[in-house]
């Protein structure tokens, strides 16, 4: 008796070490026998290995890991496909999908956030590939700079007022919310925390919510450590001096700018008398940039050798990211350090980035670019 009694002890230690809540992640992809398919968990420092099945034929899977304290996000990977997921306080999430279109084509039931991020991830592959024709349609000359330049701005405020809408403001305490803020464009967050005063707004109210409900959780303090630093950058400077000199403006043409390059030296935009200048204001930092400065990068090359130049001014405010980003370029590259409160973007208008200008060779101001039906004719112009 005292040895049964001994036993059912033993096996009742041994089961209360094991209750610890778990979450189950199981379902079927169909068409991967033999694939190696793989369960990652989406952290804050990157990804992390957590386990992994050899397939079979009926493409059966099932996964448990402990549930974490606050949401966190996971990603089911085969090859290099991926299905991205979150766990809050869901037990069991069912997952089925083809191998062929793993990333788009799958099903999931048990966790409506799961749902909301599977919404959003075929949004952003729409946006991506809308941006892309684009991008096509300008390499082959279909469209002009101009049309490039209206048509990606157009397209991605409205992805961007969808997802505030729908994801963002209408549920900000969930993990969908969270995961809209960092999704990418280009490898650019569609979403800027640092530069955007409207996208900072974004990241406000989902940290507000998370930090409520999960006060202690890390991406709670991550997250509103990144809304601090967007707030400062974006606040609306107490006072703001503007010292034109009128003598400046008469003898130049143009407002004169005078920024610090890469390697720390002044340079000026009257010094480029003599040449076509494209005056540029950007942000490294956003989502248009890359095929911003890919417009930029066909105007330069067709048309540098016959004496035009672009003077590109970041308003960026992490200045390491607008060093690495501006390395390899080969034209002018300034920052100005009050970012988007810039008092030399305030001086030209500038509303929204990327905005440009058109300065002659007299050093004159030509033309701004929404006033331009095409840019490419208008430098061919002036030179």
């Amino acid at each position: 008796m005292k040895k049964v009694s001994l036993v059912a002890l033993a096996v009742l230690l041994l089961s209360s070490c094991n209750t610890d809540p778990k979450f189950n992640v199981k379902g079927e992809i169909s068409g991967a026998d033999g694939k190696m398919l793989y369960l990652e968990a989406s952290g804050l420092e990157g990804i992390v290995p957590l386990d992994s099945v050899k397939l079979k034929k009926d493409g059966t899977f099932s996964f448990k890991e402990l549930r974490p304290e606050s949401p966190e996000f996971y990603r089911l990977r085969l090859d290099e496909k991926v299905i991205n997921f979150s766990v809050d306080s869901t037990e069991t999430i069912s997952v089925k999908a083809p191998y062929v279109d793993f990333t788009t084509a799958y099903s999931v039931e048990g966790s409506n956030n799961c749902t909301k991020i599977k919404e959003l991830t075929l949004k952003q592959i729409k946006l991506q590939s809308d941006v892309d024709v684009l991008v096509k349609g300008l390499q082959s000359n279909a469209i002009a700079n101009d049309v490039f330049e209206d048509s990606l701005s157009m397209v991605l405020k409205r992805y961007k007022d969808d997802v505030k809408i729908n994801y963002i403001f209408s549920a900000p305490n969930t993990t969908a919310a969270y995961f809209a803020l960092f999704q990418k464009l280009n490898n650019y967050l569609i979403f800027d925390p640092l530069n955007s005063k409207e996208d900072v707004k974004c990241f406000a109210a989902v940290a507000t919510s998370l930090n409520n409900l999960y006060p202690h959780a890390n991406r709670s303090e991550n997250l509103y450590n990144i809304v601090i630093k967007g707030m400062k950058n974006t606040r609306t400077p107490q006072q703001k001096t503007l010292e034109l000199p009128k003598s400046k403006i008469l003898e130049t043409g143009v407002i004169d700018v005078v920024l610090r390059d890469l390697k720390g030296n002044l340079r000026k935009l009257s010094d480029l008398k003599g040449k076509v200048v494209l005056l540029d204001f950007t942000i490294y930092q956003s989502a248009v940039s890359s095929a911003h400065n890919f417009t930029l990068r066909d105007l330069y090359n067709k048309y540098a050798s016959q004496g035009f130049e672009i003077y590109q001014v970041s308003l960026d405010a992490d200045e390491h990211f607008w060093k690495s980003s501006v390395d390899n370029l080969p034209w002018i590259c300034v920052r100005d350090a009050n970012g988007v409160y810039s008092t030399i973007a305030s001086i030209y208008n500038v509303k929204q980035v990327p905005a440009y200008f058109l300065v002659n060779k007299n050093n004159d101001l030509s033309a701004r670019g929404e006033n331009l039906k095409d840019l490419d004719a208008a430098i061919k112009a002036l030179l």
